[in-house]
């Protein structure tokens, strides 16, 4: 086979690759197999078509590198329920874990809530949101 064909079939297949993954793991390679297409096509040698392929994709990986860290690695949001994690709420019905009863407010929004360490908390009193435990907030007496 024509070492052409070959680097033209391993473009498509890391285009096809990165295509389907779209997490950025061959990009870099389909410019290597183009540097080597190019090679190939003028002639070059198998030997410096393979250094080709491998100066280019390791070029284009740092040269690139700051860039896809920069994107792949986003500020996380937080959820809305991840920011009532350490704010305070007001208990607007007494929380009792053995009754398994109890609400919170905070943030405009009312919660069930559970206290941390299994005390009665009367109502009006102020709390802060420990955790988050599946869609109950674990609160402690401030």
């Amino acid at each position: 086979m024509e070492m052409y064909i070959f680097w033209a079939i391993a473009i498509v297949a890391f285009a096809f690759l990165e295509g389907i993954t779209a997490q950025l793991v061959s990009i870099w390679f389909v410019f290597g197999a183009i540097g080597s297409l190019i090679t190939a096509l003028c002639g070059g040698k198998l030997t410096l078509q393979i250094i080709v392929f491998l100066a280019v994709s390791a070029v284009t990986l740092i040269a690139t590198r700051p860039i896809v860290k920069k994107k792949l690695h986003s500020k996380i949001e937080k959820t809305n329920a991840d920011r009532c994690i350490g704010q305070d709420a007001v208990v607007v019905e007494e929380i009792n874990n053995l009754e398994a009863r109890g609400l919170v407010k905070t943030d405009g929004k009312v919660w069930t809530a559970r206290s941390s360490d299994k005390s009665v908390i009367p109502k009006d009193t102020v709390v802060t949101v420990e955790k988050i435990e599946g869609v109950k907030l674990i609160v402690t007496v401030k």
